[in-house]
This record gives structure tokens, C-alpha cells and sequence, in this order.
């Protein structure tokens, strides 16, 4: 009598499984999001391809001295890479002091090994203005200091080091005294609170200037309105804020880099309204999320209504961060299709494994995510947190939703809570499903609140199955 497993295979081998047993051999399958829309997603991706002609920038004046400035020369190069049809714009060995660099469509930023772009500590060298996104609001505020705008074929790879210099100057323009801030002299937060009051009230971009005499941070790498993104292999350090942030972008892909850089607000990598990204073989060891997946804040993220959508994460090494994955907080216009696997995460610096960040100011649909094969050794929080209650919690007239969040085959060896999950009771959280996970030394149990059609099976904490999350539920902590 042969098996169920043979039964089928012999059935597949005399061709007659699809017309016997359509369902038995396929409905899995069918239903498998990562046997079906995964490889749709990935095989869309694909990296842009350049013509084989280098512009070494020292033969446009630039000297890799530290000091002298090469804005000018780089822009140069980069100018004529674009107008003869593109190619590698080569940055050699040295150290190459430089302000912005605006990147143009056929063109690849190589930095190569022993090369070092240090970007320079005054905000003039980021004038003029440009079109950008501060913390999910639009703006006109200085440039990122690798910046393209609606470009094709742009791309930032080799060995080197991009070096943002701002633990000596940008993040002081936090206002953080843990940051070398003095808030009596420089903060952002006046600059901040006007932004989000003109976002409030509909205020056209371009009346919405900041720049000079004004103290909003600027991102390290942003292609805005990209196609064909490909950042791969640099390391990046000392960040004004956000690292890599791509906006409405199309086709990105972030692959081998070492991010390192530990100031405020220093997430690593930001794809927000961005469709069709892969982030794989990274490292990040940063001062906020390691990766943070955006869609525009409150009235921005609803008046575009861009999702960022049909994204895959793996291979990454997660070091200090809040989050290790996170879709949050400003995902106004939605996030859905998230897939994330093959992942390390372990610090006692790293506060979540899986983040999900939201409330009733950001409203915004999120559905479709899911984890499988990561190792996590320890974090300080909880390896799964989805919180309505994020910052303005309960304040706001804009429905937040979560539903569909599968985590499979997960291991972590420290942490507060097996979960964190906390939605509202107009609107709970929609199928959290974890299956064959492990979750040793949890010191409190996992939070509960406002779930619907969730469901546990074969999960063990402390090296207990749990099949009910109520029998290890512990009441959440109280705000304020």
C-alpha cells in the first residue's frame, strides 16, 4: 500500500494528478503566497545595466585630499556620464570632501575600495532646495546629499565608504543634548511643527521652503520618483537621519551594504510609496529602525495615496535598532505584500523583531505580511509588535488596518514579550497567525488586545506549546 506522499508522486509521473486530483496536489500551492506571488515580485526586479565607460572624477579637478571641496568636479563628471549616453562615474582612492551630489539617469556612483566621499558639515552645501520628504511630509528643504529626481537607471555600488559627517554637525540640528544639541541654540522642532501645521492645513509644496536658517534634517541617499534603483555594496556611516530613502520609486534594489550609524532618527532603510523592492544581504546597526517601511504621514500619505507595495527583505543582519523589519509610523497611504526571510536580529539594543507602528492619525490599510526563517538571539522588547497606540494612539478620525500578518518558523533566545500586539476595539488587528515558531526565555508572557481570526499553532514559549495566547496574556502596560 503506498503512502499518501508516493500516491501522489506516481499519480504526477503518469500525468494523471491534474485531471485526478486537482485539489489535493494543489491547493497548498495555491493558497502559498510564497509559492505564487513571491516569485512574481521577484522576478519583476531586476538591476539596471550601464555602458562600460568610466569618468574617473579627478580628471574633472577632484582631489582626494579630505579638505578640498569637489562638489563642482563630481557634478561634472556626472553631467557628462548622462550626456554620452551614461556609465560608472569612478571615485578612486582617497578621502573626496563633497555637498550634494544629484545623480542622472544612466548613471552609476562607483566608489571604490579605499575610497572614502566624506560629506561636508555645512548646510549651504546643500542649496539649492529641492523637492524631497521630511518624516512622510513634502517639502522643499535642503537636498539629501545623494539626491535624483525623477531619473532611470541610477545606481551607488562598490567598496567605499560614504561618510555624512553629521555626529559633528546635522545631528545637532535635532536638538538632543544626547547628540551634542543645545535646543536653547539649534533645534528642529520649530521647523517641524510648521511643516506638520502646513501639511494640516493643505499648504501647496511650493509655499512649504525650508533650506537656509532652517534646521530640518536632511536624508543620506533619497531617489524621488526613480525607475531601475540600484544601491549596492558601500557602507554608510554617520547619517543626518534616514539613510536610504527612496520616494515613489519603482524597481530598487539595496543589496550588500554595511550600514553603521547610531544618531537620531538614523533608520537604515525607508522605501516609502515605492512599489517592487528587494533589500537583501544588509547590514544594519543603527540609531532607529533598521529597516522602516513609510507611505506618507497623515494628510500627505492620504492626498497621494501611494502604498509602498510588494516588498521582499532577506539575508540582512539586524543589529541595534528599534525595529528589526518595521512598517511605520508614517504609512497614511497604506503598505501591502511584505515578505521577509532568512534574517538574523540580535542585540540587547534592538527593541523589536517585527514592528508595526500605526494609530488613528495615520489611518492607512496594511495587509499581506509575512515572516518566515528568521533567527533572533535577543531583544529587548518583543519579537512581534503591532501598536495602534503609537504616538497619538486613540487621536484621529482615520481607521487604522492590519490584517493578514503570517510569522513561520521563527526562533529568539531573549526577550520581554512573545508579542506586543495591541489594536483597538472599532478596530482589532485581522489575522495574526504564528505557526512553528520558538520564543525561549520570555520574561512576560505577550499582550493581546483587539484580536480577530488570529490563531497559534505549534508555538512554543519557554519551551511550552501555546496554542491559546490567553493562556500566557498579560494585561499591557499603562500609557503615560
Amino acid at each position: 500500500m503506498q503512502n499518501r506522499r508516493e500516491f501522489i508522486q506516481s499519480l504526477i509521473a503518469g500525468g494523471a494528478a491534474l485531471s485526478l486530483l486537482p485539489n489535493l496536489v494543489f491547493s497548498q500551492t495555491a493558497n502559498d503566497p510564497w509559492l505564487t506571488d513571491y516569485p512574481k515580485i521577484l522576478a519583476r526586479i531586476k538591476p539596471p545595466t550601464f555602458k562600460k565607460k568610466d569618468y574617473l572624477i579627478t580628471k574633472y579637478g577632484a582631489v582626494g585630499d579630505g579638505k578640498t571641496l569637489n562638489t563642482q568636479a563630481i557634478t561634472k563628471a556626472i553631467e557628462e556620464c548622462n550626456k554620452k549616453g551614461g556609465g560608472r562615474v569612478v571615485v578612486p582612492k582617497g578621502e573626496f570632501l563633497t555637498g550634494a551630489i544629484h545623480l542622472k539617469s544612466n548613471v552609476n556612483l562607483f566608489v571604490s575600495k579605499d575610497a572614502t566621499l566624506k560629506f561636508s558639515k555645512d548646510g549651504k552645501d546643500y542649496l539649492p532646495v529641492v523637492h524631497t520628504r521630511f518624516e512622510g511630509m513634502e517639502c522643499l528643504n535642503h537636498s539629501p546629499m545623494i539626491y535624483a529626481y525623477e531619473q532611470t537607471n541610477v545606481a551607488i555600488t562598490g567598496e567605499g565608504t560614504l561618510d555624512g559627517q553629521s555626529k559633528e554637525s546635522f545631528w545637532k540640528w535635532h536638538g538632543n543634548p544626547r547628540y551634542g544639541g543645545d535646543p536653547a541654540k539649534i533645534s528642529q522642532k520649530p521647523d517641524r511643527d510648521k511643516l506638520y501645521k502646513m501639511m494640516q492645513d493643505g499648504v501647496p509644496l511650493k509655499d512649504r521652503v525650508f533650506g537656509e536658517g532652517h534646521f530640518l534634517r536632511m536624508n543620506f541617499i533619497q531617489p524621488y520618483k526613480c525607475k531601475n534603483v540600484l544601491i549596492e555594496g558601500v557602507k554608510i556611516i554617520d547619517s543626518p537621519m534616514w539613510e536610504v530613502h527612496p520616494v515613489l520609486c519603482e524597481n530598487v534594489i539595496v543589496r550588500g551594504l554595511s550600514i553603521v550609524s547610531h544618531g537620531p532618527n538614523n533608520d537604515g532603510c525607508d522605501p516609502e510609496s515605492c512599489k517592487d523592492v528587494l533589500i537583501e544581504n544588509c547590514l544594519f546597526d543603527t540609531g532607529d529602525d533598521c529597516i522602516a517601511i513609510k507611505s506618507g504621514r497623515n494628510e500627505d500619505g492620504r492626498r497621494l495615496n501611494v502604498p509602498t507595495e510588494n516588498i521582499i527583505v532577506r539575508g540582512c543582519t539586524m543589529k541595534d535598532g528599534h525595529g528589526g523589519v518595521t512598517v511605520g509610523s508614517e504609512i497614511s497611504g497604506g503598505v501591502k505584500n511584505l515578505f521577509v526571510e532568512n534574517c538574523n536580529m540580535d542585540s540587547p539594543d534592538l527593541w523589536n523583531a517585527f514592528r508595526v507602528k500605526n494609530n488613528a492619525s495615520r489611518g492607512g490599510l496594511l495587509e499581506n505580511f509575512y515572516f518566515r526563517n528568521v533567527k533572533i538571539g535577543e531583544v529587548s522588547n518583543a519579537i512581534i509588535t503591532i501598536d495602534f497606540n503609537y504616538e497619538e494612539g486613540k487621536k484621529g478620525g482615520f481607521t487604522p488596518v492590519m490584517r493578514n500578518f503570517v510569522v513561520e518558523n521563527v526562533t529568539s533566545k531573549k526577550s520581554k514579550y512573545a508579542m506586543d500586539a495591541q489594536g483597538f476595539e472599532n478596530a482589532p488587528i485581522y489575522g495574526l497567525k504564528v505557526k512553528n515558531c520558538t520564543f525561549d526565555n520570555v520574561e512576560s508572557g505577550a499582550i493581546a488586545d483587539n484580536l480577530k481570526d488570529s490563531s497559534l499553532e505549534n508555538v512554543r514559549i519557554n519551551g511550552k506549546i501555546v496554542n491559546d495566547i490567553n493562556t500566557v496574556r498579560v494585561a499591557p502596560p499603562k500609557k503615560g
